[in-house]
């Protein structure tokens, strides 16, 4: 059983105004994928029933519709944690697991969508892992291509 004690103590420290926590890009080596990825019949038949909605083509959002491996590349993606539940990313299922664990953190960002602040944490290749909440971050000065363990925020 995977403890929440890392999860529970960073929600705590960020519960209470005035504390700021220290939120740093997770070590890839030890995340985990906890979703299965999808088979190709299922790749298959979804396509068919995604592609059928006339609500897309109405709205002209049908760009995936018109050949199979685009749309096999947007979906053929599974979920992964980093190791204490905070951060997410869905990450193609074409990547080998083990890539996606070498992979190293280059880049951070703070964005936000509505109420939200996101912490997104690029490893390069399309992965990027995001950690949602509803403190306010700031980026901490430092080179994070150049030194991984730059790669953090300031959170309160």
């Amino acid at each position: 059983m995977k403890s929440k004690l890392p999860v529970l103590l960073l929600g705590l420290a960020l519960a209470v105004p005035g504390m700021a926590a220290t939120v740093s890009c997770p070590d890839l080596a030890t995340a985990v994928q906890v979703a299965a990825c999808p088979a190709e019949e299922e790749l298959k038949y979804t396509f068919t029933g995604y592609c059928s909605d006339d609500g897309k083509a109405y709205r002209g959002d049908t760009d995936v519709c018109t050949d199979y491996q685009r749309y096999r590349k947007l979906k053929n993606v599974a979920l992964w944690e980093s190791a204490d539940g905070v951060f997410n990313a869905y990450v193609s299922c074409d990547r080998s697991p083990a890539s996606v664990k070498a992979a190293r953190v280059s880049a951070v960002r703070v964005g936000k969508q509505g109420k939200m602040t996101q912490l997104v944490c690029g490893y390069g290749e399309g992965i990027s892992f995001t950690w949602r909440t509803r403190a306010e971050c700031k980026l901490e000065a430092g080179n994070c291509a150049a030194d991984p363990a730059a790669c953090k925020a300031s959170c309160d």
